[in-house]
């Protein structure tokens, strides 16, 4: 898989957005990274920095590991997002909703109007909260005018996953399997990944479909 910060700035690529805090969301975005780059088109791994407690940022503005920061910038040119959090309470984490707030500019313009996205998530239990994640998380992009994909019920794994898989989206019980993906975890992560990869190759050499 190509190093995020390889690509050159004119090449088109998904963006692969997500907060992390004991690294299973970044291990599934690792896995869809690589079903974006199946489809033929570069993914960017980027994060966000945990908010502040305090009145000025305490956190240095390069992260000392992982994937660096994502920057205005990057979120509004990709040809597509996939969106991650862990679940808060069946929301999604507030680091990556305080970064989505800073955005009115984007939804002003429509910068992200008619670019495909997806989500996904990850529980410390198995019925924790993940699709009411996925969907909080989906809100804000509809109000974007983003376009929408999960997993369909074509990929044979949604049928019979024991652990995490949802057709809103990704998503893994990090509570089994002693915290590491699952097979099926893995097996849909990189499907989402090859959908939305797909997607955004095929709007990105046809936006007029999208107009």
């Amino acid at each position: 898989m190509a190093q995020p910060d390889m690509q050159r700035d004119s090449e088109a690529y998904v963006l692969i957005l997500y907060y992390s805090r004991t690294g299973s969301t970044a291990r599934m975005a690792a896995e869809l990274a690589r079903g974006v780059e199946s489809a033929g088109i570069a993914a960017r791994l980027r994060t966000v920095p945990t908010v502040s407690p305090d009145t000025t940022a305490s956190l240095p503005p390069v992260p000392d590991e992982g994937a660096p920061y994502c920057t205005m910038d990057e979120l509004r040119d990709c040809a597509g997002l996939l969106l991650g959090s862990p679940t808060r309470f069946g929301n999604m984490a507030s680091p990556l909703r305080y970064f989505l707030d800073q955005t009115s500019d984007m939804w002003l313009d429509g910068s992200l109007a008619g670019k495909p996205a997806a989500v996904f998530t990850s529980t410390g239990s198995l019925h924790g909260g993940q699709e009411t994640t996925l969907i909080s998380m989906i809100l804000p992009l509809l109000h974007h005018g983003m376009l929408i994909t999960g997993i369909p019920y074509s990929e044979s794994a949604l049928m019979h996953t024991r652990s995490g898989g949802t057709p809103y989206g990704a998503s893994h019980w990090a509570g089994g399997n002693d915290g590491e993906l699952s097979k099926d975890e893995v097996t849909l992560c990189r499907a989402l990944g090859t959908r939305l990869g797909k997607l955004a190759l095929n709007l990105n050499c046809n936006p007029e479909k999208t107009a």
